[in-house]
C-alpha cells in the first residue's frame, strides 16, 4: 500500500482521495482544539499560507483520544478552528491514531515512521511530513513547533518527484 492508496473523510463525510496529492508534500498533524499545544494551530495555518501555493498541503486529523481534548464534533470542528484559530487548511473528521480503531492513516504513518514510543503517537499534534513521492520523510514531536518544518518544508517543495528515492 501507498500514501496515495489512502483517503480520509472531510467533516461533511465525503471522501479527501490522497492520490489528489502525488507530486505535492504533504503535512498531516493529529489536532486538538482544548489541547495546551492549540497554540500551534496558527504556525500550521501561517506554513498552509504560506506554502500552498508552492505545493504544500496541510492536514489536520481531529483526535479526542488524549484528556477529551477535542470536545467538538465533526459538524462544529471546521468552524471552531476557523473562528478561534484561524485555520483555513483542511481538516478531517475526527479519528483514531491509536488503539484497535486507527484510522488506516495512521497505521500507515506509524509503521513507516516509528517515534519515541515506538509505532505509538504520544500526544495531540505529532506531525508527519510526506514527500512529493508519497514516501513519509520525516516524523515530528508534538512540542516541535511548526516553524521548525520550514527548513524540511522547502528542501521537499524543491526536490523533483523521485528525488528521494536514492536517499
Amino acid at each position: 500500500m501507498s500514501f496515495y492508496d489512502l483517503s480520509a473523510h472531510r467533516p461533511n463525510g465525503t471522501v479527501l482521495p490522497f492520490s489528489d496529492f502525488q507530486g505535492k508534500t504533504v503535512l498531516i498533524v493529529n489536532t486538538a482544539t482544548q489541547c495546551g499545544l492549540a497554540p500551534q494551530f496558527e504556525g500550521l495555518e501561517v506554513l498552509h499560507e504560506r506554502y500552498a501555493d508552492k505545493g504544500l498541503v496541510v492536514l489536520g486529523f481531529p483526535c479526542n483520544q488524549f484528556r477529551n481534548q477535542e470536545p467538538e464534533t465533526n459538524e462544529t470542528v471546521e468552524m471552531s478552528c476557523r473562528m478561534n484559530h484561524g485555520v483555513t487548511f483542511q481538516l478531517t473528521k475526527k479519528v483514531d491514531v491509536n488503539g484497535p480503531d486507527t484510522d488506516p492513516v495512521f497505521v500507515f504513518l506509524k509503521k513507516s515512521l516509528g517515534g519515541f514510543l515506538g509505532k505509538r503517537i504520544k500526544w495531540n499534534f505529532t506531525k508527519f511530513l510526506i514527500g512529493p513521492d508519497g514516501k513519509p520523510y520525516k516524523r515530528y514531536a508534538p512540542t516541535t513547533k511548526p516553524a521548525a518544518l520550514e527548513e524540511d518544508i522547502q528542501k521537499l517543495l524543491t526536490l523533483p518527484v523521485g528525488a528521494l528515492k536514492d536517499q
